[in-house]
């Protein structure tokens, strides 16, 4: 009874978490309770200690007496991500390149796999969820307990934003969704190599990929009209 319990809990975390990602949990959504746990099966007690789970990593918020709701992502929150990104992902790439094992290394190819599986023939949620688990091995890699919870923290947010990129509305952004994933293989090389500065390089073009068409479709337009320097500056 008690590892059917565990296994309900899994598959609630699991379908809270690929629901944030993709964004058909919004931004702000209220989170019934009552509706999952009659779904899941799961008691009062083992269903908020899920949600308190998924709020220590930042996807959603628990509301004092108001329950809980998806994480937001408010004016300031796409503020800190355009300018801090560049520099998360450059540190964790260059680690990874420093400290990847054989393992991981085989992990990251399978993963960059799937991505691909999706880009021919799967959904843009499919696309996500495959690029979000392709770069938290790489979080895995650089073997940090200091920016691995930055990175999660990153990715829930890139996640969801990223769902324009990897629904192309046109040729250009159908091209450029096709060079991200030649640049996941390139990284793939890098880390192999264990090429720090290469793989750290490549990060921040990888960052820029996909920055311009995330920025054209999800930034606010009161966001001060130097950002844009700001990230090419901490890019550079």
């Amino acid at each position: 009874m008690r590892n059917d319990a565990k296994t309900r809990k899994k598959k609630l975390y699991d379908a809270l978490r690929r629901d944030i990602l993709t964004m058909d949990r919004v931004p702000g959504a209220d989170i019934d309770e009552v509706t999952l746990a009659e779904a899941f099966g799961l008691s009062r007690t083992p269903l908020r200690e899920v949600l308190q789970q998924l709020a220590g990593e930042g996807y959603i918020s628990n509301r004092e007496n108001r329950g809980s709701r998806v994480a937001d992502l408010s004016h300031q929150t796409l503020r800190d991500f355009f300018l801090t990104a560049p520099m998360i992902y450059a540190a964790v790439a260059r680690l990874a390149a420093l400290n990847a094992n054989a393992l991981q290394i085989d992990e990251l190819k399978r993963t960059q796999s799937e991505f691909k599986s999706a880009l021919k023939g799967g959904s843009a949620q499919d696309r996500t969820l495959a690029n979000t688990r392709f770069h938290e091995i790489i979080g895995e890699m650089a073997h940090s307990i200091y920016l691995m919870p930055s990175l999660q923290r990153l990715l829930i947010d890139h996640s969801r934003i990223g769902m324009t990129f990897n629904r192309p509305r046109n040729d250009k952004m159908a091209a450029n969704l096709a060079m991200a994933s030649q640049q996941h293989d390139q990284l793939i090389d890098c880390i192999e190599a264990g090429d720090e500065d290469a793989a750290a390089a490549l990060a921040v073009d990888h960052w820029n990929l996909s920055r311009d068409q995330i920025e054209m479709f999800v930034m606010p337009q009161s966001l001060d009209t130097h950002m844009g320097a700001a990230i090419t500056a901490n890019s550079a």
